[in-house]
């Protein structure tokens, strides 16, 4: 075979391959005939008979067919679609529920479309989609950042009558949020504890619900950097989060300030206060006053414990894209406050929280206490802490072994 010849057939070969290149993938179907049949096999035909066992309705979508029908109809006029000639418009129903089921589960899109009867193509859109929503129309109200004085003092009041602790603003710590790693994202996400993640800031009253939360910082991030990537800490640090000035605690002639409490891997300052170090536990004051920051700031982790125990989405590796993580994560964390405050009976019942016996402080441990994923303590250093901050310490701990002790607390003590 001549050169020419073999010219040739490289030129028809390239062609070929060019062509082959540029042909369109033609659709074999629109669409699979078993999902042309949602009206038939959908979850959504399981709820006349849940209806029947409330247990087993709350159990399947979190909630109580009442407080599923409000959130409902809080959400229908912003995820509702038009039908066009083509088809009917997947509805708010559907969508709702197939998002809840998201949430309880962590089930991936490929295999929740076998009980909503809804392609993973349409889910990736329809979940992100309405988890925003929800977070849009609960935040309002049930997930609101204190904006005066009085504001930050009603949450006060309720942590001194809970957990025996004046002047606390609310309890602070961080969870990492399991993430698949997304592609070219190489080492962004990688934590100390050998996994990707992206980490969950929040700060939580003294009935287990969220004032604040901030999500979106990589789990590489240390954990002192994610406080300070946060606009709150922002705002802490300029004085304009209108937080009372200090003031007498009741019944006493003592004055102390407004804080945060917060676990060693979180600053200490004079608005946040947080125990002793472990090797720097040498006096009966400083164990005492451990005992009782431990017993205040342990509400923010049965928050997260019960964020976990319900959406099982967090114990799975989110495998969506990033910004949709945020609009998952976000969601549930409104759906927590909002289930909280409306169905409490049903959603954090008394058996799931760690519990107190009063009479001798003795605490019943909940199933929630080992779900949360919180940040750890171990790499934690001091770094540089203020006079004035080491006094505010000082000061609680000489108000909780003297006229703010509770009559239990020398038996918490080694």
């Amino acid at each position: 075979m001549s050169s020419a010849d073999d010219d040739a057939l490289a030129v028809l070969g390239l062609l070929i391959i060019l062509k082959n290149k540029n042909k369109k993938n033609i659709r074999k179907e629109w669409c699979k005939e078993w999902l042309k049949k949602r009206k038939m096999y959908s979850h959504v035909n399981l709820f006349t008979e849940l209806k029947i066992v409330s247990k087993d309705w709350h159990n399947y979508l979190r909630m109580s067919e009442q407080i599923y029908l409000n959130l409902l109809s809080l959400v229908s006029p912003l995820i509702r679609r038009k039908d066009t000639v083509m088809r009917n418009a997947i509805s708010p129903h559907e969508r709702l529920t197939a998002t809840l089921r998201f949430l309880a589960t962590g089930r991936s899109y490929e295999d929740l479309k076998f009980s909503t009867i809804i392609s993973p193509q349409a889910l990736s859109s329809i979940i992100p989609d309405t988890c925003e929503t929800l977070f849009k129309v609960l935040c309002p109200d049930f997930l609101k950042f204190p904006n005066t004085e009085q504001d930050w003092k009603n949450i006060a009041e309720k942590f001194e009558k809970r957990w025996n602790f004046p002047h606390c603003l609310g309890a602070i710590d961080g969870k990492h949020v399991s993430i698949a790693l997304p592609p070219g994202c190489g080492s962004e996400f990688y934590n100390y504890k050998n996994r990707h993640s992206m980490v969950l800031m929040a700060i939580v009253d003294a009935q287990y619900k969220f004032i604040l939360c901030d999500f979106g910082t990589n789990g590489r991030i240390s954990d002192g950097g994610v406080l300070r990537n946060t606009v709150f800490f922002e705002k802490l640090q300029d004085s304009k989060l209108n937080i009372p000035a200090a003031e007498l605690v009741k019944n006493s002639n003592r004055s102390l300030p407004y804080v945060f409490v917060a676990d060693d891997a979180f600053p200490l300052r004079t608005d946040m206060i947080k125990p002793f170090r472990q090797a720097d536990l040498n006096a009966y004051e400083k164990k005492i006053y451990n005992y009782r920051v431990s017993r205040a700031r342990r509400i923010v982790e049965n928050a997260f414990g019960i964020l976990a125990s319900r959406f099982r989405i967090f114990h799975t590796e989110i495998n969506i894209e990033p910004k949709n993580i945020d609009s998952v994560v976000m969601a549930s964390c409104a759906l927590h406050n909002y289930l909280t405050e409306t169905n409490q009976a049903n959603y954090s019942p008394p058996e799931i929280l760690d519990r107190e016996i009063f009479d001798n402080g003795t605490i019943i441990q909940g199933v929630t206490s080992a779900d949360s994923d919180m940040i750890d303590l171990d790499r934690r250093h001091q770094g540089n802490i203020t006079n004035a901050a080491k006094k505010t310490r000082e000061d609680f701990m000489n108000y909780f072994v003297n006229e703010g002790q509770v009559p239990w607390q020398d038996n918490f003590i080694r």
